[in-house]
C-alpha cells in the first residue's frame, strides 16, 4: 500500500498511547462544554479559570502512571502553567503524550432530519502542521451517530465515515496518530441489540472507507462507544451483557492491525465506565488490540466537584483524578474490583 509518511513513528506513538495499564484523558471540551461543566460547580468560565483547572489535571503527581495521552482543545494546547511552562511540555515531562481535538463540532446533515455531520475538514492540513509545531503527537475527530426508529440512515453513516477517512489520512500525512471516534450515542430508549446493530453498521462502513483512503491501520487508534443500552431503555444491560456484545462487535468489524481500541464513556457514570471496561477486558482474552479507555466526564466529574475553583482544593481534586485513573488502568487489564 503506498505511503508518504513515517509509519514507524506512527506505530510507535500508537503503541505508547495504548500501553498496558494506561488510557487517555479526554480534556478536549470546547469552550461551550467546559462552560457548562464549570457552571455546574459554581465556577465562572473565564480563561484564567479554565487554565487553572487544566493545570490541576496536567500537573497531578504521577499522572503518567495510568494516563498515556491527553486530548487537548485549541485553547488549551496554547496555554501554560502559572510559572510559564506550555501544557504539552508539562505533559511530556509526566511521560504523557499530548494530542489535539481538530473537529469543529457537528451540524445538521442537510436533507436528513435528526442526523448530523462533523465540520472542520476545510483547512485541516495547515492546522495539523501548526498543532504538531505546538507539541501535539496525535489528533482526534468525533463523528456523532444518533439512534432513532428510522435513523441512522446509510447516507448519514456514509457521510460521517467519509469525513473520518479524510481526516485520518491527513493526520498520518502530518505525522500525527489519528484517533477515529465514531460515537453511537447512548441517548434514547434503544435496546442493547439495536445499539449493536447500529454500531456494526457504523464500524463496517468506517473501516471500509479507511481502507479505501489508504490509511495505515497500524498507526491509528479507534475510539468507539461500547455496545450499551440507551440511557432511557427500561431494560438496562448488565456489564457482562455489554462486554459480550461489545467484544463480539469489535471482533467482527475492527481489523487486527489496529493497535488499540480506546472506549469512550458516553454518558456512563464514573463507576459504570470502569466496571464495563473491566468486563470487556475480562471477556476478551487474547484480543488482537489493546482494549483501553479515553474518558472525559468519567475521569473528571468528581474532580470538578472537589475543586470548585478553589486553589486550596487542588490537592484533593488531584488525588481523586489519580484514584479514578488507577481504577480505569486496572479495568484496562480486567483486574478492577470494588
Amino acid at each position: 500500500m503506498p505511503t508518504t509518511f513515517d509509519t514507524h513513528t506512527l506505530e510507535t506513538t500508537a503503541r505508547e498511547m495504548t500501553a498496558a495499564g494506561k488510557g487517555i484523558l479526554a480534556a478536549d471540551e470546547s469552550t461551550g462544554t467546559i462552560t457548562k461543566r464549570l457552571a455546574a460547580v459554581g465556577v465562572e468560565s473565564t480563561e484564567p479559570n479554565r487554565r487553572a483547572y487544566r493545570e490541576l489535571l496536567f500537573t497531578a503527581p504521577g499522572l503518567g502512571e495510568h494516563i498515556a495521552g491527553v486530548i487537548l482543545f485549541d485553547e488549551t494546547i496554547r496555554q501554560s502553567t502559572a510559572d510559564g511552562h506550555p501544557f504539552p511540555e508539562v505533559l511530556h515531562k509526566q511521560g504523557v503524550v499530548a494530542g489535539i481535538k481538530v473537529d469543529r463540532g457537528t451540524v445538521p446533515l442537510a436533507g436528513f432530519p435528526g442526523e448530523t455531520v462533523t465540520e472542520g475538514i476545510d483547512g485541516l492540513r495547515p492546522r495539523l502542521g501548526e498543532y504538531r509545531e505546538l507539541g501535539a503527537r496525535f489528533a482526534k475527530w468525533r463523528a456523532v451517530i444518533h439512534v432513532g426508529s428510522s435513523i441512522p440512515t446509510s447516507a448519514g453513516i456514509e457521510a460521517n465515515a467519509h469525513l473520518l477517512a479524510q481526516y485520518t489520512a491527513l493526520c498520518q500525512e502530518a505525522g500525527l496518530v489519528p484517533i477515529v471516534e465514531p460515537e453511537v450515542l447512548m441517548d434514547g430508549d434503544h435496546t442493547l441489540a439495536r445499539c449493536e446493530e447500529v454500531t456494526s453498521a457504523v464500524l463496517g462502513t468506517v473501516f471500509r472507507r479507511l481502507v479505501e483512503a489508504r490509511v495505515h491501520l497500524e498507526g491509528m487508534i479507534l475510539k468507539p462507544n461500547m455496545v450499551i443500552s440507551g440511557a432511557k431503555c427500561p431494560d438496562q444491560a448488565t456489564p457482562d451483557e455489554i462486554a459480550e456484545a461489545t467484544v463480539r462487535t469489535m471482533r467482527r468489524f475492527v481489523p487486527a492491525a489496529v493497535p488499540g481500541i480506546a472506549f469512550l464513556s458516553g454518558g456512563q457514570t464514573e463507576e459504570q465506565a470502569t466496571r464495563n471496561l473491566a468486563a470487556v477486558n475480562a471477556a476478551a482474552p487474547g484480543a488482537p488490540w489493546a482494549l483501553t479507555f479515553s474518558y472525559g466526564r468519567a475521569l473528571q466529574k468528581s474532580v470538578l466537584r472537589a475543586w470548585r475553583g478553589a486553589a486550596e482544593n487542588a490537592p484533593e481534586a488531584q488525588r481523586i483524578l489519580l484514584e479514578r485513573a488507577r481504577a480505569d488502568g486496572l479495568a484496562r487489564e480486567g483486574t478492577y474490583t470494588r
